[in-house]
């Protein structure tokens, strides 16, 4: 497995931003959030990442870029989750979403359980979706 995260996986298009928070769907695992969309079968990349923390709770923009390193660093070395279990493309937004101070490991541990978490989720609408197409 390929422990990168180069630019072509990153999510920096507006436009498909705005289609994830109006019309994607949300896994949570206090204290992160992911919020998911099924992307476009021409995406070039299976997944697109984009990685928030709030500034309402991290006013220092200091405090905001640790933590979306931290992120970023736990989603690169368990990307492998995702991208073995996946079928599709699917456009990710993940977020840190408390202003506790939480400890690399316990994020860690975390993003490895809301992982998890995702992949039940789609796993149970794609069968769902195959019931109805019966």
């Amino acid at each position: 497995m390929n422990f990168t995260y180069p630019k072509n996986e990153r999510l920096k298009s507006k436009t498909t931003i705005g289609l994830l928070f109006s019309e994607g769907k949300s896994v949570s695992k206090y204290p992160l959030r992911l919020v998911y969309r099924a992307g476009e079968p021409e995406a070039d990349e299976k997944i697109k990442l984009g990685v928030s923390v709030s500034k309402k709770y991290f006013k220092k923009a200091v405090d905001r870029n640790y933590f979306k390193r931290v992120l970023r660093e736990t989603y690169r070395l368990n990307k492998h989750l995702l991208w073995d279990n996946v079928n599709g493309n699917y456009s990710i937004m993940f977020f840190y979403q408390t202003k506790d101070r939480l400890s690399y490991e316990e994020i860690n541990t975390k993003t490895i359980q809301l992982f998890e978490k995702f992949l039940l989720q789609i796993n149970k609408t794609t069968d769902s979706e195959n019931k109805t197409e019966l």
